[in-house]
């Protein structure tokens, strides 16, 4: 079983990682197509030690596509997505355009992979947000042992989650800081290096920015519309990997030694928690890795049947392109049949 795959979005960070993941999980892929905008036509990628001629995605047909793999931004899944699906390509879009339509399931596949199948009604699947995925990755086997009711978390979020540009950004800021050039924000509203910036997405009426509203419906969507959730989104001079500091509040009492060991049950979990120095895990550790790390586990007295947690993953990886894989090979499993 071999399947014809696109990649939208080719070029970009979450589009190069997601060519790496395929490759690396031996992905069945009978031919790989990569689109990206015009100005990317001719470009080279790299699968499976092969050389690929970048394809335009305005004039793609989609005819004989298996899986659709889009993270080329919300208006070029809007418009392209469709077109996609009713060529007969399963879409699985990284976009946040398409994760709260109710016709289109939003999957974790560690936490909700029964929902796939309503793919069926679209042709869409989408991917939550990178700071949405890896938190109910951990808040799953949590909610499933002891009930939550509400959810803190404020998020340190890295600057590859807004693309080449703000990583570059970064690095350029850094340099000039030391060679006493000035700075000037550019992708970001004030400076990046040595700063951390609490704006992530644009506002909206009632205060929260659009990144902090996403994480609230997506967690509800994909784990339980009756946990409540409020989150602080953050930006910090991170290259790769998002942290996440979270307080939650459960029915039911659950001690940090039993969250302990059932998060170290949990799929996709690794459990790093050691209480002296350097026992936990930060972004550094975490790039290139395919789990979500939870460190620092502890109860909280503050609330009663309260935990407070660490918890750290590579967004390219789980937060974007390994999420969509996996979701990919699901459906592999469970719901297409294609001969080879």
């Amino acid at each position: 079983m071999a399947y014809k795959v696109a990649v939208v979005g080719a070029t970009g960070n979450v589009g190069r990682e997601m060519l790496n993941i395929l490759e690396e999980r031996q992905f069945p892929v009978s031919e790989l197509v990569p689109l990206a905008s015009r100005k990317s036509v001719g470009k080279e990628v790299v699968f499976n030690d092969r050389k690929l001629k970048v394809k335009a995605l305005d004039d793609y047909d989609f005819a004989g596509i298996d899986i659709a793999l889009f993270s080329a931004g919300g208006a070029i899944s809007k418009d392209f997505a469709p077109r996609a699906a009713e060529r007969g390509a399963i879409v699985i879009d990284n976009s946040s355009y398409w994760r709260m339509h109710e016709d289109v399931p939003l999957i974790v596949p560690e936490v909700n992979a029964e929902a796939i199948g309503g793919y069926a009604r679209r042709n869409i699947i989408a991917n939550p947000n990178c700071s949405t995925a890896q938190l109910v990755v951990a808040l799953k086997p949590l909610h499933d042992a002891a009930g939550i009711r509400r959810v803190v978390v404020a998020t340190y979020q890295s600057t590859s989650g807004a693309g080449h540009e703000a990583m570059d950004e970064l690095f350029s800021q850094t340099k000039a800081i030391y060679v006493n050039d000035p700075v000037e924000p550019k992708k970001f509203t004030k400076q990046i290096a040595f700063n951390v910036i609490p704006h992530i997405d644009v506002f909206m009426e009632d205060g929260y920015t659009k990144e902090e509203w996403k994480m609230m419906v997506e967690t509800k969507k994909i784990l339980d519309p009756k946990i409540r959730l409020t989150a602080t989104c953050v930006r910090v001079p991170v290259f790769v990997g998002h942290s996440e500091a979270v307080n939650i509040e459960f029915e039911k009492p659950i001690s940090a030694a039993d969250a302990r060991e059932i998060l170290r049950q949990a799929p996709g979990v690794m459990v790093h928690d050691r209480r002296e120095n350097g026992g936990y895990i930060t972004p550094v550790e975490c790039v290139g890795d395919y789990a979500t790390f939870v460190s620092r586990i502890r109860e909280d007295m503050t609330v009663e049947n309260g935990l407070s947690l660490w918890v750290v993953s590579d967004n390219l990886r789980k937060g974007a392109a390994l999420n969509a894989v996996q979701i990919a090979e699901i459906l592999g499993r469970r719901h297409l049949k294609k001969a080879a």
